[in-house]
């Protein structure tokens, strides 16, 4: 394909929306001359979550995006971290670099700064429609109609659902959620509040038997993020759109642990940003469904355990504009040719997840202890690197598990040159490697 095939056959894509996945693909369809609409269920762009992380492929498409100079800029630049006991005695350090198991150019950025970059990037080329979402759906042979909540009924060639691990995409198109996610039996909370602990750059855990705390600040922030794991074999009964129950939960389940959790439960009361969801795998025979296809999490969620839902979002994003302008706005040759650029990459990360979501609730006291023993003894032993290696080598064997594909230079001015793959540096969350018994 020539880089004017997609301008000569543009199409009207609808994507669900707005946080990572929706606003990248957003940016890459816009550059190969699609029309695209973004809704989103929330009233304004979300600017909270996690540190993710941008590892491996994920950097070189931020590269080809031209966002990495200001991820560089707004990096968290974390310095380390540190487990301590129930008294807030410090058991152990370790550096950023073995902490995170970063190599290179590997790099993290608040979830909600990445989100801020690319809606920057894109809203004076792409339709934002905040406080809507998607009703129904119903194709043809020749698009899709789409009647959005507000009563608004308007047509698109194509519809992506990049609306995360509770897609409505993915259940009007394809079914109920419960067919398609698998609880990793454990569950994920998070919040910011005041950083009374005075962290700079720094992350503070605290290990308990089936469950796990982290406090941390990252550059340029003046409070914290509070994040509790907690192990639980079956799906719990709450309500995912009531805040109030959701923290009824986390207070019952921590309520009588040490360390500092009666003060930072107390923070997750006043907290107007949290957010408690499980730990879940999507798995789908297929991503699409006639003029409907799936992105990020909404179609292969590999849990913030992977630590690679932020950069598989990211490199998915690519990917399937890439695959949609080679050919032509062809969408049943474009999502083949993407599903299986993606899929084994994504099962490899899946499958890392599902250990690093055992490693975070360890049941035992003595396995706890047995831990806390290495992390407190690793910097001073002569075979640290070669652990340090093994931990990154697993981690960026995973970021490095979709290989990058080469297509024809965007046509609007605004692009850069794409770059060929063959060297391309071949990535979310709370996923740490630390060291395990």
């Amino acid at each position: 394909m020539n880089s004017t095939t997609a301008k000569a056959t543009t199409k009207t894509v609808l994507i669900s929306g707005a946080s990572v996945a929706g606003p990248a693909l957003a940016l890459w369809l816009h550059r190969y001359g699609f029309t695209v609409t973004v809704v989103e269920r929330a009233p304004e762009l979300r600017t909270g979550g996690y540190k993710v992380d941008i590892r491996g492929t994920a950097i070189e498409v931020c590269r080809r995006m031209g966002i990495l100079d200001e991820i560089r800029a707004n990096s968290t630049d974390m310095r380390g971290g540190s487990y301590v006991d129930d008294a807030g005695r410090t058991i152990g350090e370790l550096p950023a670099d073995i902490f995170g198991g970063r190599v290179e150019e590997d790099d993290e950025i608040m979830r909600g700064e990445l989100a801020r970059i690319l809606h920057d990037r894109t809203r004076d080329d792409v339709e934002y429609l905040f406080g809507d979402s998607i009703a129904a759906l119903d194709e043809d042979a020749d698009g899709v109609t789409v009647t959005f909540e507000s009563g608004t009924v308007r047509r698109f060639d194509l519809v992506v659902g990049a609306d995360g691990l509770h897609s409505n995409t993915r259940r009007l198109a394809f079914g109920e959620e419960e067919r398609f996610t698998r609880h990793l039996g454990a569950y994920i909370s998070i919040f910011t509040a005041p950083n009374h602990l005075g962290l700079d750059r720094w992350e503070t855990y605290h290990a308990i038997p089936r469950k796990l705390l982290c406090v941390y600040s990252a550059s340029g922030e003046t409070d914290a993020k509070n994040l509790f794991i907690f192990s639980a074999p079956e799906k719990l009964p709450y309500d995912l759109r009531d805040v109030t129950d959701q923290k009824r939960l986390l207070t019952d389940t921590f309520t009588g642990d040490g360390w500092e959790v009666p003060r930072l439960l107390g923070h997750a009361a006043d907290a107007d940003d949290f957010y408690l969801d499980s730990m879940s795998l999507v798995e789908m025979d297929r991503w699409s469904r006639g003029r409907v296809v799936l992105l990020g999490d909404a179609a292969h969620c590999s849990s913030p355990a992977s630590g690679q839902g932020t950069g598989l979002a990211l490199t998915g994003a690519y990917i399937l504009a890439g695959e949609l302008a080679r050919a032509g706005g062809d969408h049943t040759a474009a999502f083949a040719r993407y599903e299986e650029r993606m899929r084994p990459g994504v099962l490899q990360n899946q499958k890392m997840a599902e250990g690093f979501v055992k490693e975070m609730t360890v049941g035992s006291k003595w396995r706890i202890a047995l831990r806390m023993f290495m992390v407190r003894t690793l910097p001073k032993t002569p075979w640290k690197n070669l652990i340090a290696k093994k931990i990154r080598d697993g981690i960026q064997a995973a970021a490095n598990a979709v290989p990058l594909e080469e297509y024809a230079a965007p046509t609007t001015a605004t692009a850069p040159t794409a770059v060929p793959a063959t060297d391309a540096g071949t990535g979310e969350g709370p996923a740490r490697p630390t060291v395990t018994a």
